[in-house]
């Protein structure tokens, strides 16, 4: 008889949504293309379920340049338009325009923060409450010029890439990502 592992009870019996937290949901995330990734795919979400936006990942990252902030930072009003008829992602003008727009804003964190991942981390993974440090990170994006982060999407931000190890304590990653390098309380 095979056991069956304890999880967060949010990820359902859903088989895509099952792996994505077994495998990544919560595992701390240093590389500025996945950290972009996960900003755009959150803020894609606002109003939404993320099994909805799940499902249109790989949209998502054939749309935007595997996430190549460089690249989609150059991307003109006419390959927006294309964008917006593509129906492998949720077609949001407002929300497919900040993703270019935030794509400028990581070139500007990076040159003056070295990286979008030092930038997110310096307040994600701080001490003290995450619904604080949210607020806190959101603040800082919106200063740089980023839209589509607000608190929310900020917390879910942390939550996804491993800024902070929500997984219910009685979940079987709980335990794997407690000792994560750089994971918050």
């Amino acid at each position: 008889m095979i056991a069956i592992r304890p999880r967060c009870r949010w990820c359902g019996d859903d088989e895509q949504y099952v792996a994505y937290h077994d495998t990544e949901w919560g595992v701390p995330q240093h590389d500025d293309h996945l950290l972009f990734e996960l900003l755009t795919l959150e803020g894609a979400q606002a109003g939404l379920s993320w099994l909805t936006i799940l499902r249109r990942r790989e949209g998502y990252r054939r749309v935007f340049a595997q996430f190549d902030p460089r690249r989609v930072a150059r991307f003109s009003d006419q390959r927006v338009e294309r964008i917006l008829n593509d129906p492998g992602i949720v077609r949001n003008r407002q929300k497919v325009t900040s993703v270019v727009g935030n794509a400028r804003a990581i070139l500007r964190v990076q040159e003056a923060h070295r990286s979008l991942d030092a930038f997110l981390w310096e307040t994600g993974a701080a001490p003290g409450d995450p619904l604080v440090r949210a607020r806190q990170m959101s603040k800082r994006l919106v200063a740089e010029g980023f839209k589509f982060v607000g608190p929310t999407i900020c917390l879910s931000l942390m939550q996804a890439g491993g800024m902070v190890n929500d997984h219910s304590p009685s979940c079987f990653r709980y335990a794997e990502l407690l000792g994560s390098k750089a994971a918050g309380a």
